[in-house]
């Protein structure tokens, strides 16, 4: 008997999105016939297919609508080599941002280890040039992930607000439900859920 080819979850995933151009869909819109097509291709059900399409969103392949829905979007699909950042190109945004993280403030003096991060990510298409670059410590860095920067800072406040509920700081509680709103207002990465 013939050997079975491989088909990987991802491409079939993505081919269903790609033949969808610009279409908002949810798990629930994708995961049975992808299941189906799966099992009748490799002859085994899938294990988690939700997992492809957050791993095709990290690649810069899905977009992100809100939590468990994605689209294709065919002007921001980004296909190619990530670009990294060489030595000269390096020290320049570190001398630019001062040696500290842009983020929190952490210097190396103050045990902080120090990146160059890409502003809009590698897998999104940002190129490795020093306009598109910024130093964050490792922990705010981690943080970002493949995050833009106003994801990461929306999401970085939602947890600021959380604690300062918790410990009753209602000053803080104040500041970050304005900043919040402020996203609200101008439709800001409404995928990030925030229930006041």
């Amino acid at each position: 008997m013939g050997k079975r080819k491989r088909h990987s979850l991802s491409d079939l995933v993505f081919a269903f999105f790609e033949a969808r151009p610009y279409a908002e869909l949810a798990h629930d819109d994708w995961i049975d016939e992808i299941t189906r097509q799966y099992e009748e291709l490799v002859g085994r059900t899938p294990r988690d297919p939700w997992r492809a399409a957050r791993k095709l969103h990290e690649e810069g392949k899905l977009q992100k609508v809100k939590n468990g829905v994605y689209k294709y979007d065919p002007s921001l699909h980004y296909e190619g080599e990530l670009e990294e950042f060489t030595e000269q190109q390096r020290q320049a945004i570190f001398s630019r941002d001062n040696y500290k993280c842009v983020a929190c403030g952490k210097t190396r003096a103050s045990g902080a280890v120090l990146h160059v991060d890409h502003i809009r990510a590698k897998a999104h298409g940002g190129r490795a040039i020093i306009d598109n670059g910024q130093t964050l410590c490792s922990i705010c860095n981690y943080m970002k992930k493949n995050r833009n920067a106003t994801e990461t800072y929306k999401q970085a406040f939602i947890r600021l607000y959380e604690m300062a509920l918790n410990d009753e700081q209602f000053e803080v509680v104040a500041f970050c439900r304005d900043i919040l709103k402020v996203y609200k207002v101008h439709d800001i990465n409404g995928h990030i859920e925030w229930n006041p």
